[in-house]
This record gives structure tokens, sequence and C-alpha cells, in this order.
């Protein structure tokens, strides 16, 4: 999964009125890719241990806490 840079530039300006450079947009589509990625592991393992193989909504939310 990757995410945009115009995505991302355009979520970094919304949180201001700045310019975004390229790097800064790649840098977050990349956090952010991780971040997603150690969630969903997470919500998989929850499932898991629920005896599920679909992931729910609540997985996803557990794995954030």
């Amino acid at each position: 999964m990757e995410f945009s840079r115009a995505k991302m530039k355009e979520m970094i300006k919304g949180q201001g009125d700045k310019r975004v450079s390229q790097e800064s947009a790649e840098t977050l589509g990349q956090i952010l890719e991780t971040f997603a990625g150690d969630v969903a592991e997470e919500a998989i393992a929850i499932a898991r241990e629920d005896g599920r193989k679909t992931i729910r909504k609540e997985d996803v939310k557990e794995a954030l806490k």
C-alpha cells in the first residue's frame, strides 16, 4: 500500500498555511504506511485470538489502544 505524495501534501497543508516539500510528503507517507502495517498486524492477532478469520472494525480500534 502506498500513500500518494499529493494526498500527503494535502494532509500537511490542511494543518497549516505552509508550503510542503516533496520529501516531507514522501516521509509522512512512509511513516503512515509503517504505522498502518503495525496496526493491521495487531488487528489480525486480535481476531486470531478470538478464533475469527475476519478482521472487524472493533479489532482495528482495539489495535490502536
